[in-house]
């Protein structure tokens, strides 16, 4: 029996995780946040590391060393409902309500619109364009067999030479010093913490725990079997996988913070990446960024159609079959990208503040398990805690409108006052800390 990959089908592997990770979310977070942090962009993109490439190497460990068939398998750790619960929750963050309508609404708004002729309705050209990308998304989706080769072999490394053209050529002309750009809000006194928490917005530590299963089917298909070994090779690929990722957002930050001798601050990382690559190729750059931006979509949207209808075909085996889920998935996701990019960002960032908190515990709880003997008390210790803080920050990531109309400024204020670093985003890590220690305390007081 085949116990590992061969180097090649490793690389392949590895291939196929990176372009599911990083779609375009992944290019504007940290191309804005060089921007905006200019000097401190250092410490700014430590903290987004973290969240950005070490968290989604930690979810894809997790699934690997757990040995858990899925995220589903892995979640119930904590109990059955609370795995069904927020394995629906996470995939439908992840997928149809708000990172699959992104990939569709990100090339559209970034590349697309801006070279539209004049007269042309934005929202018709939104629709067009999104019909055509659900089409092309939903062509590969249904052909789950080919992932490796699609994704892994031909779109990925497409996307990989545009982006290695443009942001190379970027850093060996460098505009100026990222020394020289002024940070601006929250990276001046804090860019440590605001590039953790920018990390989110690339949703990869939940597209982590969500890609779990295709990679772990992918390889038993090149023919590893074991659970051990496929663990050790689902490590190896998430190894090679984020270390490009944490070149590429290096690269991409840098090239950002540079740009700010010569072009002003981005109202968003796309206009950021678009003003980039005019400024280098002011003939072909609207076109060669497009396509950039383009394939890093396709990809990534191919992934997340891919991952979420398997998850509930696995969840839910009675009631649609995968064509069906991968249809529906499209259809919903073809709906709610043609809200618009801005409003899709806006209403992601609260379930974002709630859901990263108890994917992080439900990964450390996950990788700790044996050393802390943690057993189903001390998962479910840990969750109630982090999910209690957790809703602390939903709070505090509403618009102020809605949190006027829902009465929640006062719970916001108590909040406010009850937990440390609340006002940074991160009033969940001390709690979750505490409550680890706790729940390893009463397990070995169970043992006395």
């Amino acid at each position: 029996m085949k116990r590992t990959l061969t180097l090649r089908e490793t690389i392949s592997v590895a291939s196929m995780l990176f372009g599911l990770f990083f779609g375009a979310g992944n290019l504007i977070f940290p191309a804005y946040m060089g921007q905006a942090s200019g000097a401190n962009m250092l410490p700014a993109l430590g903290g987004f590391l973290v969240t950005g490439v070490g968290l989604p190497l930690l979810a894809v460990a997790a699934l690997g060393i757990s040995r858990a068939d899925g995220l589903l398998a892995l979640s119930s750790r904590v109990g059955r409902g609370y795995g069904y619960f927020f394995t629906c929750a996470l995939y439908l963050t992840i997928g149809p309500f708000f990172a699959i309508p992104r990939c569709f609404t990100v090339p559209f708004e970034a590349a697309v619109a801006p070279i539209l002729p004049e007269g042309v309705s934005t929202g018709t050209a939104l629709f067009l364009f999104s019909a055509a990308f659900c089409g092309v998304m939903l062509w590969f989706s249904l052909r789950p067999g080919k992932i490796l080769t699609w994704i892994g072999k031909v779109l990925n490394p497409l996307f990989l030479v545009t982006f290695f053209v443009t942001i190379g050529y970027a850093l060996l002309r460098p505009m100026g010093s990222a020394a020289d750009a002024e940070p601006v809000g929250a990276y001046v006194s804090a860019p440590l913490a605001q590039g953790f928490l920018e990390g989110y917005n690339t949703m990869d530590a939940l597209a982590g725990l969500a890609f779990g299963i295709v990679v772990v089917n992918v390889i038993r298909s090149l023919g590893v079997k074991e659970p051990g070994d496929v663990a050790v090779c689902t490590v190896r690929a998430g190894v090679f996988a984020c270390i490009l990722m944490a070149v590429i957002y290096a690269m991409t930050a840098l090239a950002g913070a540079r740009s700010r001798s010569v072009l002003p601050l981005a109202d968003n990382g796309g206009a950021a990446l678009m003003d980039i690559v005019r400024y280098y190729f002011p003939g072909a750059g609207a076109y060669l960024f497009a396509l950039m931006i383009l394939l890093a979509c396709v990809k990534t949207a191919i992934g997340l159609i891919t991952s979420c209808s398997e998850a509930f075909v696995q969840m839910f085996p009675r009631s649609l079959s995968y064509n069906g889920w991968a249809v529906l998935f499209s259809l919903i996701s073809f709906g709610v990208a043609n809200l618009g990019l801005t409003d899709i960002i806006r209403f992601s960032l609260p379930v974002l503040m709630m859901l990263y908190p108890l994917a992080m515990t439900l990964i450390l709880a996950s990788l700790a398990e044996r050393r802390l003997r943690l057993d189903r008390t001390g998962h479910r210790i840990v969750t109630a805690v982090t999910l209690v803080c957790a809703v602390g920050d939903l709070i505090a990531a509403l618009p102020e409108g809605a949190r006027a109309f829902l009465h929640l400024d006062a719970v916001r204020s108590v909040y406010a006052r009850v937990l440390p670093l609340y006002d940074i985003g991160l009033g969940w890590a001390l709690p979750a800390a505490a409550a680890f220690l706790l729940a390893a305390v009463i397990r070995r007081l169970k043992k006395i």
